[in-house]
């Protein structure tokens, strides 16, 4: 235990001293831990004492997913979504349900060996969205806050609104016999999901907010505890909604978009310490994807799922958020802008490990296509996030 304590946090300390230097590369956080997992997991080395099974890596990554939902709502410029909340509206109602639609039919067209909804759970799992992957283009200050904004907001709510689409498939996949009823099946989960995780989020941030407003008037709060109340409130309504049926991260996400609004005068300091510690477990959960996944998969790749990896990031991704822009003014490149920046991670990851850990009879073959998918965008988002961002906000503000 101590030598991987001391191997990965190690690692970390020697990151954050130069992760400003690294952030200014074509390099990002995501590609040195998955590297750094691979080498020191069975494929590589083999220096990491336990062994990281699914449940880690789904525990890990819930928790990181929940997090960053979270402070990623609560940071959001509410400001900037009225006066352009068209995008993401568009991005959600529009482009999400043409790119599950694309990838099932895309899928079924490659022949994959996988069932019709073996296929659709892939799409489902493929669908969602990581910002922290393409942070260069959500942080940029240069590129249009229209675009950093939709393609954060989008990310942050693409996840949980898949929940309940994942969850219908999976249940329609796992149930048999005669007296299946799909239908009321569906309408239960999604009410399930949606319901209870929105109450959760609005009924505990709500409460949290209000005491945190009347500690803070009596000067109950010091300095050292103020980093911790995002963080507690991010973890309880994520699983507190799980307790009880629903969906973590909307409760998460519905929580932290809340926060923002009531506690906008003092977010920017409540968040602070939260989106460091949101940060470093994303890197601790690409360090145990690298090292527990894909050392694992690339012996169980074949020409068929990497083109269907190479797909869903190109037009799968892409074709529906152009298709889904249309009519809203912007030009070429910002449609594909937006559409490429679509980089799968945390959610899809979640999502492989929740459906491998279901045991369907294809689960493993579903969980390497996800698998492949996210290995290829943390390469390629991650290469072409900074030199297109800073291309495009050029060419923005000389139009």
């Amino acid at each position: 235990m101590y030598e991987d304590l001391a191997l990965l946090a190690g690692f970390v300390l020697l990151y954050s001293t130069v992760a400003g230097g690294i952030e200014r590369t074509w390099v990002s956080g995501p590609i040195v831990f998955t590297i750094f997992g691979v080498l020191i997991g069975p494929a590589g080395f083999d220096l990491l004492a336990f062994e990281a099974r699914g449940e880690t890596l789904r525990t890990l990554a819930e928790l990181t997913l929940a997090l960053v939902l979270f402070t990623d709502a609560a940071g959001a410029d509410l400001g900037v979504l009225r006066r352009a909340a068209q995008l993401p509206a568009r991005l959600l109602l529009i482009g999400l349900p043409l790119t599950i639609l694309l990838g099932y039919l895309v899928g079924l067209l490659l022949h994959v060996n996988l069932s019709a909804l073996e296929v659709a759970l892939v799409a489902t799992m493929l669908a969602p969205t990581d910002a922290a992957l393409g942070k260069a283009v959500v942080t940029n200050a240069a590129v249009r806050d229209d675009v950093r904004q939709g393609l954060n907001v989008e990310s942050g709510l693409n996840d949980g609104i898949c929940v309940p689409i994942l969850f219908v498939f999976l249940a329609l996949a796992q149930q048999a016999g005669p007296d299946a009823q799909p239908g009321r099946l569906a309408l239960g989960l999604v009410a399930g999901e949606l319901g209870i995780g929105l109450a959760v989020g609005v009924l505990l941030t709500g409460a949290a907010v209000q005491l945190l407003k009347f500690t803070a008037r009596h000067h109950w709060v010091t300095a050292t505890w103020l980093q911790i109340p995002v963080v507690a409130l991010a973890l309880t309504c994520f699983a507190t909604a799980q307790l009880l049926g629903g969906s973590g991260f909307i409760a998460a996400f519905t929580g932290g978009l809340l926060f923002g609004y009531l506690a906008r005068d003092h977010r920017e300091m409540l968040l602070r310490a939260a989106e460091g510690t949101g940060d470093t477990f994303a890197l601790l959960t690409w360090v145990i994807f690298g090292s527990l996944v894909v050392g694992q998969a690339v012996g169980y790749f074949s020409w068929r799922l990497v083109l269907y990896a190479v797909l869903s990031l190109t037009l799968i991704r892409m074709l529906p958020v152009f298709l889904s822009l249309t009519g809203t003014g912007m030009n070429t490149e910002s449609k594909l802008f937006i559409g490429w920046f679509g980089p799968r991670g945390l959610a899809s990851i979640v999502f492989a490990v929740i459906v491998l850990n279901a045991n369907l009879p294809n689960s493993g073959r579903m969980a390497m296509v996800v698998a492949c998918t996210v290995i290829l965008s943390i390469l390629l988002h991650g290469v072409t996030a900074n030199p297109w961002a800073r291309a495009y906000a050029g060419r923005s503000r000389r139009t």
